[in-house]
């Protein structure tokens, strides 16, 4: 699984000019499932992302983790960030899973961060979809399952 975090003061999402999710200050995943993947890996993956110390604590260094400062989650589904882009002027997308792998496993780690934190929204997957962001840094961190 690939996630791409984004620290952000607010984003959301829309589909057909119709906002269909939205969190405050929080962190914004763009996520992709790889051909491999499974539900443990999507696990792990869910439990770093939570985990991962982006935000700043009262002196000011990145030590403080989404759950800590209880912000919001906005998931969403990108399998382009699955793409080679090694060769060629074409993205190749061999190593995303199928869509049916793919909308299996998002499902499975949106329904399991929603167990391990309040604040998770969604994005569609498949669908063409707006995000909106106010970046916060910017901070931007590219987390990926071995």
């Amino acid at each position: 699984m690939i996630t791409l975090l984004q620290r952000v003061r607010s984003a959301a999402v829309e589909i057909d000019n119709k906002r269909v999710a939205q969190i405050e200050s929080g962190l914004l995943v763009f996520a992709a499932v790889e051909r491999d993947d499974t539900q443990a890996r999507v696990e792990w993956m869910i439990d770093r992302v939570l985990a991962y110390r982006l935000f700043s604590d009262n002196n000011g260094r990145m030590n403080c983790s989404l759950i800590e400062t209880d912000g919001g989650l906005l998931l969403v589904p990108q399998f382009t960030l699955a793409a080679d882009t090694n060769k060629g002027l074409r993205p190749s997308f061999t190593q995303a899973a199928s869509p049916e792998l793919g909308r299996e496993l998002l499902q499975h780690a949106l329904a399991y961060a929603q167990r391990k934190h309040e604040c998770v929204e969604s994005g569609v997957f498949g669908a063409d979809m707006q995000v909106h962001l106010v970046n916060d840094g910017p901070a931007t961190f590219y987390l990926r399952t071995t």
